[in-house]
């Protein structure tokens, strides 16, 4: 069944639900649209609201409130540390927990506005800063400032592209700072506030955000939020060592938290410690099923899931581990599509089946994807079905879902909220399709030029997922060079490949290709026996290894 139709099929059970409910209502205040409002995005509002306990390893940041109730107190800290963590829906049964001990707590109402945003529901972000200013006058200036400072973020949010909005919260967050100078977590919302959009929740900083960081880790030293914006903000700038830092302190200071492993990952891959990274995403996903067990949360709602098994398939990939790569991948498959992310995330299976050579496989996965719900996902699947029909010599389909791509592309944002997929981010993928279009066919200067620019933009993109994807696209341009004999473009893209990742098999491999084309056996050689030490642990029936062997 195809993604588009099981979409369907929910809009069509949910127009159901409010014809049963509008036909029994007993008077004009009930609300016909019930049955659909019980869901907030992908995340219905029970699991939301559910009582929560008090638990142990979340983080450490501690914000004081207005409260006559220490364990509020502690529930609302609880809520703010897995705001830190991405974890939205913990953050917002603490939230509600902290109410339920004291209906006062506002700023647990602002947490919850925050909790909405980072579900991209804008209306229920709203109407619980509502809730917030309700009961403004309840609590300390401080907290007051607070509600005002998330007012002027939403107002900013309203508009992305208004540079002067975001501006404005920007202002109004230093002349909080200054007023509360020692408030941490003002210090935190300042980095934030250093991203792109006012949308920016700590992923996307650079070199001004992180000074903001590393200031609330001065005042608030071992700070587990600081430490993990400082993360993101150190990989954006291309900092792997320091990133990798704060990653390891970030995981020991929030151990129960399946993304503060999953961070430490990251980056231990990027300096080549890839069994450490599989370790680290193999506790990540520990987390994970534990806390789906014990809290009964069905894992589909759990944004976060897809995408450390995503990155795990691609440690074990660059291991040569293909097998447990594709049962990796087959597992994220399974995970319904309930968000944007969700099903972008997807194009993994098609990538990786275009990397190893099945073709026709590939072309009915890209194809699944590209008819899918979402822009993102189903711009992927026409590129990746191209890509696949180009393989399988079709050329007339592969421009016919080159013209799909650009038209989707034509739709994506270009600046960010929440998950937002991005019209920077897919372009050089659109642009890839094309200039493999112009080497198959004829037209071989500019198809070179074309993907020698994507290979670039690829490589330029920030973010982990991005890093490992380049390298493996970085590799299938490389092998479609050597197929059509244009060596320049093949010994080009194997110096971008060892540049991206000299702790890559691949990227080896590729460079002896090249080597063993203009006859230098024994560069061949070495670049052959680098890459068979790499894929040492590799599955013995690995087809690039044969290539090693050869020649030898």
């Amino acid at each position: 069944m195809s993604l588009r139709r099981i979409w369907r099929m929910r809009t069509t059970l949910c127009a159901l639900a409010v014809l049963v409910v509008a036909a029994s209502a007993a008077g004009a205040q009930d609300d016909p649209h019930a049955a659909c409002a019980a869901s907030m995005g992908w995340l219905p509002r029970e699991v939301l609201e559910r009582p929560v306990r008090l638990r142990q390893g979340v983080g450490n940041n501690h914000d004081p409130v207005t409260t006559h109730s220490p364990e509020a107190q502690a529930l609302y800290d609880q809520g703010v540390n897995y705001l830190h963590g991405y974890v939205w829906i913990e953050a917002g049964r603490s939230f509600h927990q902290a109410l339920r001990l004291d209906p006062d707590l506002a700023l647990a109402w602002v947490g919850l506005s925050r909790v909405y945003s980072g579900l991209d529901e804008p209306r229920e972000a709203k109407a619980a800063l509502a809730r917030a200013r309700a009961l403004a006058a309840k609590v300390s200036p401080r907290e007051q400032r607070r509600i005002e400072l998330r007012g002027k973020q939403l107002d900013a949010m309203a508009d992305l592209g208004d540079g002067a909005r975001h501006a404005a919260y920007k202002k109004a967050l230093d002349d909080a700072i200054a007023a509360d100078v020692g408030d941490v977590e003002l210090w935190l919302l300042r980095g934030n506030g250093e991203e792109p959009t006012a949308a920016g929740r700590g992923q996307r900083g650079g070199v001004a955000a992180s000074a903001m960081y590393l200031e609330a880790l001065r005042r608030s030293p071992d700070n587990a939020a600081a430490h993990h914006y400082l993360i993101h903000a150190y990989e954006t700038i291309g900092q792997i060592d320091d990133a990798l830092v704060h990653g390891e302190a970030y995981a020991r200071l929030a151990p129960t938290i399946p993304h503060a492993q999953h961070m430490w990952g990251h980056d231990l891959r990027r300096v080549g410690r890839v069994d450490d990274a599989i370790a680290a995403f193999r506790r990540t996903d520990e987390l994970e099923r534990a806390y789906y067990a014990a809290e009964g949360i069905d894992r589909s709602l759990d944004w976060h899931r897809v995408h450390n098994l995503d990155l795990l398939a691609g440690a074990y990939q660059h291991k040569g581990q293909m097998q447990l790569a594709e049962a990796t991948l087959r597992e994220a498959l399974e995970q319904k599509p309930v968000a944007e992310y969700v099903e972008y995330s997807h194009r993994g299976w098609p990538l990786f089946l275009l990397s190893r050579g099945r073709n026709e496989e590939g072309l009915a996965a890209g194809r699944e994807l590209a008819g899918g719900h979402w822009a993102p996902g189903r711009l992927m699947g026409h590129v990746l079905s191209g890509q696949a029909l180009l393989a399988l010599a079709r050329t007339a389909d592969a421009r016919t879902e080159l013209a799909a791509a650009r038209k989707e592309l034509e739709t994506l944002p270009v600046l960010l909220s929440g998950l937002t997929v991005l019209r920077g981010a897919v372009a050089p993928y659109v642009d890839m399709l094309e200039g493999e279009l112009d080497l198959r066919t004829g037209d071989r200067a500019a198809g070179r030029a074309k993907l020698q620019g994507v290979e670039r933009a690829l490589r330029a993109v920030p973010g982990p997922d991005a890093w490992i994807q380049a390298l493996f696209r970085l590799e299938y341009i490389g092998r479609v060079a050597r197929e059509v004999g244009d060596w320049e473009l093949a010994e080009f893209t194997a110096q971008q490949m060892l540049e991206h990742d000299a702790a890559y098999g691949g990227s080896h491999l590729a460079l002896a290709l090249v080597a063993e084309h203009r006859g230098d056996r024994a560069a061949a050689a070495r670049g052959k026996a680098e890459a068979a030490r790499l894929w040492r642990d590799a599955d013995p029936g690995l087809a690039e290894l044969h290539t090693v062997r050869a020649s030898r």
